[in-house]
């Protein structure tokens, strides 16, 4: 699409740049930085302001790659936007590194209604919302506070440490999202179903 080449050219990216992380690399390598208050190179997720914005007025403004859409913004409880509003559909997801098995965050569904809130029609709209998880912040935490007293400089970073704010969010429209088998972000077993039942608010995740 003409306008995500734009955005690329102006972040300078390098040719033949594809932008498809997957759920853990979104949460490792770029909201845990972000919350951390760490540089990310290349930094291409812009901040936004979501719920002004009606999904398909994202291109532009925050980072486009194919038919999805990223972009950082704070957690809020208002969700309408001009045209409608998002609604969380199924539960949340935990994400797990690959590497110790840990729970590193939750991943959230939304779908997109138009028209007034608890009134709307469903749209194929859907947003991914990451946050990071709270043993995040408890392990964070306990590190801190063990080797709080031979740095003193970590301490310090440590209080600007935002978890709970920041989440990182990936929109796209179903009914455009036919390639992306081979882009790392191919949907789960269980994300199918989420999508694909009426029903997803009496979905429960198994134990």
């Amino acid at each position: 699409m003409g306008d995500n080449n734009n955005n690329n050219n102006n972040l300078n990216l390098p040719p033949g740049f594809r932008f498809y992380p997957t759920d853990e690399e979104l949460v490792v390598h770029f909201l845990h930085r972000k919350a951390a208050l760490l540089p990310c190179h290349p930094d291409v997720i812009p901040d936004l302001d979501l719920y002004p914005y009606d999904p398909w007025d994202l291109d532009g403004k925050a980072m486009g790659e194919g038919n999805k859409w990223y972009f950082y913004s704070r957690r809020a409880q208002t969700r309408i936007t001009a045209s409608g509003y998002w609604s969380s559909i199924g539960v949340e997801e935990p994400i797990y590194s690959s590497a110790s098995g840990q729970r590193i965050g939750m991943k959230k569904y939304n779908a997109f209604y138009l028209g007034e809130f608890s009134e709307g029609t469903k749209t194929n709209w859907i947003m991914q919302e990451y946050r990071l998880s709270g043993s995040s912040t408890s392990t964070n935490t306990r590190s801190s506070s063990s080797s709080s007293s031979s740095s003193p400089s970590r301490r310090r970073n440590s209080k600007k440490i935002d978890y709970s704010k920041w989440v990182v969010c990936r929109v796209y429209e179903r009914n455009c999202d036919s390639d992306g088998d081979d882009d790392g972000t191919e949907l789960s077993c269980l994300d199918e179903v989420f999508l694909s039942l009426d029903d997803l608010d009496e979905i429960s995740l198994p134990n």
